[in-house]
């Protein structure tokens, strides 16, 4: 089983919304920078969102920044993605990952751990 278990992802018109979870399994990721990433068909895996270990920092891609929140709840050993005004171009199985430290990172090679991925599509 992934370390990380996403869930949430469905089918939307343009402008909905959904919330995206993920779930860490085996084992509790407090110390750890948790990040969501995406992959459209065709495409490389793009880097969206992190939040720092305890919920004070987060820093977003500019392609979403305004529209998407991320969160966590250690308590929960889960990771949350508000994504607000969704738009076709939002389109893409949306990954989990984690990583241990304090530094929040954007590029996938620095994350340890990884979900499976929830398919998240945008309808115009």
């Amino acid at each position: 089983q992934a370390p990380l278990v996403e869930s949430g992802g469905g089918s939307v018109e343009a402008g909905g919304s959904l919330r995206l979870s993920c779930v860490g399994s085996g084992g509790t990721f407090d110390h750890y920078a948790m990040g969501w990433f995406r992959q459209a068909p065709g495409k490389g895996r793009e880097f969206v969102a992190v939040v720092m270990w305890n919920n004070m920092g987060s820093y977003y891609a500019d392609s979403i920044k305004g529209r998407f929140v991320i969160s966590r709840d250690n308590a929960k050993n889960t990771v949350y993605l508000q994504m607000n005004d969704l738009k076709p171009g939002d389109t893409a199985v949306y990954f989990c990952a984690a990583r241990p430290g304090y530094i929040l990172k954007y590029v996938s090679s620095e994350y340890n751990y990884w979900g499976q991925g929830t398919q998240v599509t945008v309808s115009s």
